[in-house]
């Protein structure tokens, strides 16, 4: 081989270079281009997802179901806030009718039953005890008082109580507020679920600020 077709060996190998270092090369391009994807693509999302989507999802509610989106809240003839439609309440007075029992005291912040067994004795004492009080608060025997006024929800919260748990309030609402069994009847039916979703209930606190609100 002469000294010229050295040459050009050394020559054509200079210009086609490392095949190694090109390929590491391209590797370092292509490796930055992927994370320059990633982050504008995380961005997009971040706007899109945590900005653009919960200010459309919010402006529809306001627009479209406002008493709902903001706690389905009830307020009394004055406009003061008494409450949620969605939350149960403790009525004491015996002008209103009276919801069903609360393992939580009603605290919308620590929802829960008591999950005490229907063999517990804590349990069947509590019934009982609170089957005597409606028994001499609305005269109804024992065994005609529905299961949902001695009985808690799971939730503790429940804000309805059934039809016929309304029903044997009537008289002494009536009776107490000076008003006819039929108009206090009356209410009951305009504040009643005709259950199309599960049994039909009847909201206690709206039919109590109701009462409250023909006086």
């Amino acid at each position: 081989m002469s000294v010229t077709d050295s040459r050009h060996d050394v020559s054509a190998h200079g210009a086609q270079g490392d095949p190694h270092e090109t390929s590491h090369a391209a590797h370092r391009f292509a490796g930055s281009g992927s994370w320059l994807t990633a982050i504008r693509f995380s961005l997009l999302m971040a706007v899109v997802l945590g900005l653009l989507y919960p200010l459309v999802v919010v402006g529809l509610g306001q627009l479209g179901f406002s008493h709902q989106a903001n706690g389905s809240l009830l307020a009394d003839a004055e406009g003061r806030v008494i409450g949620s439609s969605l939350v149960g309440q403790r009525f004491t007075s015996e002008r209103y009718f009276q919801g069903r029992p609360s393992a939580v005291d009603y605290a919308a912040d620590a929802v829960g039953g008591s999950n005490l067994a229907p063999s517990n004795p804590a349990l069947r004492e509590r019934a009982e005890a609170d089957a005597r009080q409606i028994t001499a608060r609305d005269g109804v025997e024992p065994g005609r008082i529905p299961v949902d006024l001695v009985t808690a929800s799971g939730s503790g919260i429940d804000p309805a109580i059934s039809p016929e748990a309304a029903a044997i309030q009537v008289a002494r609402v009536a009776r107490v507020r000076g008003l006819a069994p039929s108009a206090v009847t009356t209410l009951v039916e305009r504040y009643s679920d005709s259950g199309r979703l599960g049994q039909p209930t009847v909201n206690v606190l709206a039919l109590n600020l109701a009462l409250d609100a023909i006086e």
